[in-house]
């Protein structure tokens, strides 16, 4: 009885964790309905950490056409080849390990209404949960200038790890699409 409560706790507390922290930065005195194009800033996709199991040529495909067609949907198009775009575009893949420690308590004890206690004792128990976080992060730099000026990030717990094809593919769009929904800003 008593594992099935602290299950349910750690189950409700991962499920908690799922809704993406989503966050962007801009530079207000820029003119957003100025930039019409982009084009990708070399490297386009940057890993942290740097790590073979995380670094593929499929992921920054799926991230490359993932930005493509949310940059698109917001009616910037792809500077023609061998010309700058007015904005360069740049991309993190993040993945870190995070911790949490859940603290459950069983037993303790019960007062009446008209006084008294009964019950036995309490007692906690404190768990540690390891669980991966992956960000996707996404930079838009001024293509005359170089100067940062939009900046988002998502984070998604990785629940199946290592994830599927279609769970990167999905996981990827739904981050992505998070990332940009706010571009541009008002």
């Amino acid at each position: 009885m008593f594992r099935r409560l602290a299950l349910l706790s750690l189950m409700a507390l991962l499920a908690a964790c799922q809704s993406n922290n989503v966050s962007q930065d801009f530079d207000a005195s820029r003119d957003f309905a100025g930039y019409r194009s982009w084009s990708w800033q070399e490297p386009a996709l940057q890993y942290r950490p740097d790590d073979p199991r995380i670094k593929s040529d499929l992921t920054e495909q799926r991230i490359r056409q993932a930005v493509s067609g949310e940059l698109d949907q917001r009616g910037l198009r792809p500077a023609p080849a061998g010309s700058r775009g007015d904005l360069k575009v740049q991309t993190y893949l993040i993945v870190e390990n995070r911790h949490q420690q859940i603290t459950t308590q069983y037993g303790g004890g019960w007062g009446g209404y008209y006084g008294g206690y009964w019950g036995g004792p309490a007692f906690n128990e404190t768990r540690t949960v390891e669980y991966k976080v992956a960000t996707i992060q996404i930079d838009l730099f001024d293509g005359r200038d170089g100067k940062l000026v939009w900046r988002g990030s998502a984070e998604q717990v990785m629940n199946h790890y290592p994830p599927t094809p279609q769970e990167r593919n999905s996981a990827i769009q739904k981050t992505v699409a998070q990332v940009l929904a706010n571009y541009p800003p008002h």
